[in-house]
């Protein structure tokens, strides 16, 4: 079952859909994830080096088990070479199953100190048989537009 978007998320995805950076995929053992990112100049004070960014990740079932994500770590890292490390249970408060073809959605944020930076992680999943496995979220960019060529 998808979750829906916050309002303010949902707007950002409508009024920036096909100005974020292209969608970037992974499949890790049945699991796809797909992300992009959008950058939130309502939200930004480049003069005090506060950059926000929306991101939107789907998850797609393409194996044949049932499987349930328990956990995240992304590893987010600015242009200054500054890494934060986040850990924590599900995502935007929820662990969701998923059948297979089964698809999932959610939308979050980060905030970076420089105009320009990368995500990327993992999500930990756990099957049907209490087999547990990390799948990977793919390396995707952060970036104010005009900053990449």
């Amino acid at each position: 079952m998808k979750r829906p978007a916050s309002t303010a998320l949902r707007r950002v995805f409508i009024l920036q859909s096909g100005r974020g950076v292209p969608m970037e995929t992974e499949t890790t053992r049945g699991v796809q994830v797909s992300v992009e990112s959008f950058y939130l100049e309502e939200q930004s004070q480049p003069e005090r080096n506060v950059f926000s960014f929306a991101y939107r990740v789907q998850l797609k079932n393409v194996g044949s088990e049932r499987v349930q994500l328990i956990s995240r770590h992304w590893i987010i890292t600015d242009s200054t070479g500054k890494v934060n490390h986040v850990k924590g249970p599900g995502v935007v408060g929820e662990q969701p199953f998923l059948t297979p073809g089964q698809e999932y959605e959610y939308m979050s944020g980060s905030r970076l100190e420089s105009p320009m930076g990368t995500m990327e992680g993992t999500y930990q999943m756990v099957n049907d048989a209490g087999d547990r496995f990390d799948i990977k979220i793919p390396l995707f960019t952060l970036a104010v537009p005009g900053t990449l060529n």
